[in-house]
């Protein structure tokens, strides 16, 4: 007992510390870190053309707010080409509306899927194959963009920065509770992975992309291997952004201001399901997804179970009286850094800073949103997207 107890101290007291270390980095961030916004400079001149592709299935809630905020993007030269994947509901018709509106816009209807293929990847890779711009824009049905300069700012962001493939972060829409309390937690997982810094590091192999904004030249699209080289894969946007790092590609991801957002998901199953398959789909190894878990349950819960069994002991007459207590001084020590970390960090990406003290509800439902993803990991498992089972395959 006494050396699980000192254990906990050490570990209790580590976590304290790294909490400690996260008010640094977010002070750093706020000082230094950079923001795409409309503020900065506009569409080059010439401007090369870029053609929008906007991937859909089932989006008739979404798909006419997305494409309106898209048609009113001032840039000079591109086209917007809807890729329908087999909708059941009004999407198409949706899309087909407007194109008559606007003929800037086209819809191109994929019926079916060939085998091997996930629907997305099957719909851009149709759509690219119709598109003439010298750049291509890959974006998501429940995307909607605040600002008729994004495509501007970010082709010459680009151009200027020499990216062959630039990633633009969304903001993330969060109405209910749920997606106040989740979103968050789940978003911060994948910057354990894969932050911004790392990723901008050519020395470094971190790749990502966040598949709700990419811009890619064609030909670092063609370098690639287009979207047949992650046919099968259910996060294709970090699997294509691993292999533009892998290929010597100038690889971009840039936190971004009053450009655009997206709303993932609307309920706390949706949330759960989907980054469940979005934790699947990026890591999609044993070994990722149990590290990831543990730092969650570390990082996240354990604070307040080590409190709890801290000052229990030292209140019910435990001994050595003083190591209780010390667990339970550097646990409450944990829990306070922890929070207060937390409330700044919420400010800093926009969500709501109130809710900071649901933290440790939200790495809780996150840590359950792993564990459903290791057991996609079982033999014969299958992953379920936008109605569309598919074989494991990360």
């Amino acid at each position: 007992m006494a050396v699980l107890l000192a254990c906990l101290i050490v570990v209790t007291a580590g976590v304290a510390g790294v909490w400690a270390s996260r008010h640094a980095m977010i002070r750093r961030e706020r000082k230094r870190g950079f923001l795409l916004t409309e503020r900065a400079p506009g569409a080059p001149q010439p401007a090369p053309r870029i053609s929008v592709l906007v991937a859909a299935k089932d989006e008739e809630d979404c798909i006419e707010p997305c494409l309106r905020s898209l048609l009113a993007q001032d840039y000079g030269d591109f086209e917007l080409i809807v890729c329908n994947d087999r909708s059941s509901d009004a999407t198409p018709r949706i899309a087909e509306r407007l194109a008559g509106e606007d003929g800037r816009l086209r819809l191109v209807n994929i019926e079916h899927l060939p085998p091997g293929w996930c629907g997305k990847n099957n719909a851009m890779q149709t759509g690219i194959a119709l598109s003439n711009g010298e750049w291509i824009c890959m974006t998501d049905a429940d995307c909607r963009q605040l600002s008729t300069r994004t495509l501007s700012v970010a082709m010459r962001h680009a151009l200027d920065s020499g990216a062959d493939m630039l990633s633009v972060l969304p903001r993330l829409e969060m109405r209910t509770f749920w997606e106040n309390v989740v979103q968050p937690v789940c978003s911060g997982v994948m910057m354990i992975w894969f932050s911004p810094d790392k990723v901008n590091d050519p020395a470094r192999a971190n790749a990502y992309a966040n598949g709700a904004f990419i811009l890619i030249r064609r030909d670092a699209y063609q370098t690639v291997g287009t979207h047949e080289a992650v046919r099968d894969c259910l996060n294709e946007d970090m699997h294509m952004a691993r292999l533009a790092k892998r290929r010597g590609l100038k690889l971009l991801v840039v936190r971004s201001s009053g450009l655009y957002v997206v709303r993932m998901y609307t309920s706390l199953r949706r949330i759960v399901r989907g980054w469940s398959r979005i934790f699947f789909g990026t890591f999609g190894t044993l070994r990722r997804l149990s590290i990831s878990l543990a730092v969650i349950l570390i990082m996240g819960l354990l604070p307040y179970g080590a409190a709890a069994a801290g000052l229990a002991g030292a209140a019910g007459g435990a001994q050595p009286a003083w190591a209780w207590w010390t667990l339970g001084g550097a646990a409450l020590a944990a829990c306070t850094l922890q929070l207060a970390a937390i409330w700044r960090f919420y400010r800093l990406i926009g969500a709501r800073a109130g809710l900071f003290w649901t933290y440790p509800l939200g790495s809780a439902v996150a840590a359950w949103a792993l564990v459903l993803s290791l057991t996609k990991l079982r033999r014969g498992a299958s992953v379920v997207w936008k109605s569309t089972p598919y074989a494991k395959a990360p």
